[in-house]
């Protein structure tokens, strides 16, 4: 699959099932969106400075060139959650006491709390209108 993302700089290697590399050099993102896309409820969140791309068990890409990741993930058809213009509060809140997203895993019933996993739907509502 090719995602028109290439060869990008600054990307970090974090698949926690698999291998970590310190390697520096120029990594290709293709696979990791085409993963993503097959993961239920794999995303891309743009963060303060950073991005982190999440795909089923664990598996995630992350790095500081967001702008050229957001335009890859959008065109593949990736949802994208972009908390930046959230106030920093409300993200530490939603991060510190809220679910996690259920990615790759079953979600919990509700009520959601810090310990469970919630569909990305939730987690996207909660980070519009605030959580808690």
């Amino acid at each position: 699959m090719d995602t028109g993302l290439g060869r990008i700089r600054g990307l970090r290697h974090g698949d926690t099932t698999t291998r970590k590399s310190d390697d520096p050099t120029l990594r290709n993102c293709d696979d990791y969106i085409a993963s993503v896309l097959r993961a239920e409820s794999g995303h891309l969140s743009i963060g303060r400075g950073n991005f982190i791309l999440r795909g089923a068990r664990g598996t995630r890409l992350s790095g500081h060139d967001y702008d050229q990741v957001t335009a890859c993930c959008i065109a593949a058809g990736l949802p994208v959650i972009d908390s930046r213009m959230v106030a920093f509060e409300q993200v530490v809140c939603l991060a510190a006491c809220g679910p996690m997203a259920a990615v790759g895993e079953e979600a919990s019933p509700p009520p959601y709390h810090a310990l469970s996993y919630a569909p990305l739907a939730v987690l996207a509502d909660a980070l519009s209108r605030g959580w808690g």
